[in-house]
């Protein structure tokens, strides 16, 4: 990835909303990682006008300088986009926990071109109404943005049903998705909806009240399609599952001595201090002479020999 942006000359930013819009191709290599194959780049690099072509593509502006690149006041750039007319492609939190949401450029001229009714005069009765009841759609705008982004990468049914899982949350996906192992393999492939788009000042609350699906009808829809999902990833292949536990020896009656495995079983060999068994008597013990003596003529001279010394 590093290589491949210093390539095509776009700095961090610029590379990430590259990578966002899809406008170079990247492959998986494994454990959730992606590279850049250098077709791609050298496809790239042999446009016309490279880089600036390129980076007009992935340039982004704020609230100030969207409203300037089409001569509107900033405050009918935000409601326009809080109506969901204008959607987001990144956003950071500032140094007061604030959102700061980030617009593709090439998104507003276009809106500007398609739409020169809503630059001036009153803007529509149902736009007003929506935004005095205090709507807002641009976390929802950006997530679905985000989403399709990340949608387009799936490779199979568990990638695309993992975005889905992310757009929900924990609690609603626990309660679409009952089974704990699969839960555990999406979040291994969850794809992590604000890569290098929170900044340092962005608290969890802050995080969690972007990346995670709020409104009613966002949440149904998500739901239902991480069902389709599920049902395509499960005739796909099960999720991982661990190795069930081996099963315990059978527990044996007091006094009773275990059944010897079948097949042929080994000949018994004497051990060298073997005990008598229970309910036989010892040989008595007497007198070294009275004991048997050794059938071995050599040993019982080497022992009179030891008692003579």
């Amino acid at each position: 990835m590093e290589r491949a942006r210093e390539e095509l000359e776009l700095d961090l930013g610029e590379f990430e909303v590259a990578l966002q819009l899809a406008e170079l191709r990247t492959v998986p290599t494994g454990a959730g990682r992606r590279k850049v194959p250098y077709a791609e780049v050298e496809r790239l690099r042999a446009e016309e006008a490279f880089p600036q072509a390129l980076r007009r593509r992935v340039a982004v502006v704020g609230s100030v300088d969207g409203s300037e690149l089409i001569g509107i006041s900033r405050d009918r750039f935000a409601k326009l986009a809080k109506g969901g007319l204008i959607s987001p492609v990144r956003w950071y939190a500032n140094r007061y926990r604030a959102v700061v949401w980030l617009y593709l450029a090439d998104d507003v001229r276009r809106f500007a071109r398609d739409h020169p009714g809503l630059l001036t005069g009153r803007l529509p009765a149902d736009l007003r109404e929506a935004l005095a009841e205090g709507e807002d759609h641009r976390a929802r705008s950006w997530r679905a943005r985000r989403a399709a982004g990340f949608l387009r990468q799936a490779a199979d049914g568990w990638s695309e049903a993992a975005v889905w899982a992310e757009l929900l949350g924990p609690e609603a996906t626990a309660q679409t998705v009952p089974d704990l192992y699969e839960r555990t393999y999406l979040r291994r492939l969850r794809p992590g909806f604000p890569p290098g788009g929170t900044g340092s000042h962005a608290p969890r609350e802050v995080v969690e009240a972007t990346v995670v699906a709020d409104h009613p009808d966002e949440i149904a829809a998500a739901r239902a399609r991480l069902t389709e999902a599920l049902d395509r990833a499960r005739a796909e292949r099960a999720a991982p599952h661990p190795e069930p536990p081996p099963e315990p020896p059978p527990e044996l009656s007091p006094g009773r001595r275990p059944e010897p495995p079948p097949g042929p079983q080994p000949e018994a060999q004497a051990l060298p201090f073997a005990q008598e068994p229970p309910g036989r008597s010892a040989p008595p013990v007497g007198p070294a002479s009275a004991q048997v003596p050794d059938p071995d003529p050599e040993r019982r001279g080497w022992r009179r020999l030891l008692r003579r010394r």
